[in-house]
């Protein structure tokens, strides 16, 4: 039994150690969920705020950039691609930008570089080529391309197949992925 006292004079009365065990337990309970509300309320607000940041910063300057790099991107990776494969490779770029797995950006997404064992490795491999970054050779391929871009980034133009592809390969390639393969389309093979 312990002895618990008020001003150091007065005594309460006698209460049980395990008592007092709950009570310390209960306390630090409610004191944990506040900690957690108030953990969830600033990561929500936060994020929102965030969120509000990258919706104003869309500007008819922001977008015609957003383009230019998916037109690129397209035009490198299925300009020879029927429409359908133009398509596919232009909808997983924007959901690889949708998924929080990569950056939030079209640009960013495409010329995004990692270090794999001490190696340069692209998102898209024509990224890392010096010769792609120039202007496009093939003029109505290019195009095209736009014309594909245009589709899928400013009106919404998506393949239900595709909904959840995040990755593609050629098919005279095998990557060894691990991956769930969801379609092949022209020369490429998708996968979630």
């Amino acid at each position: 039994m312990t002895e618990v006292t008020l001003n150091g004079n007065e005594s309460l009365e006698k209460v049980n150690p395990l008592i007092i065990k709950i009570i310390a337990m209960l306390l630090m309970a409610v004191g944990m969920y506040f900690s957690v509300s108030l953990l969830h309320w600033t990561i929500t607000n936060k994020l929102s705020h965030v969120q509000i940041i990258e919706t104003n910063k869309i500007t008819a300057e922001f977008r015609e950039r957003q383009l230019g790099c998916l037109a690129k991107n397209i035009y490198h990776e299925a300009g020879r691609e029927p429409f359908e494969g133009k398509v596919a490779v232009a909808q997983v770029t924007l959901n690889r930008t949708e998924s929080g797995q990569f950056p939030g950006d079209v640009c960013k997404t495409i010329y995004q570089k990692n270090m794999i064992y001490e190696k340069m490795v692209c998102q898209f491999s024509w990224a890392c080529d010096r010769d792609s970054l120039n202007r496009p050779l093939n003029k109505e391929a290019y195009n095209e391309s736009m014309e594909v871009a245009k589709k899928v980034l400013l009106e919404g133009f998506r393949l239900p197949s595709l909904q959840h592809a995040l990755y593609y390969h050629a098919d005279y390639i095998d990557p060894g992925w691990k991956k769930e393969k969801i379609t092949k389309i022209g020369h490429h093979i998708f996968y979630k």
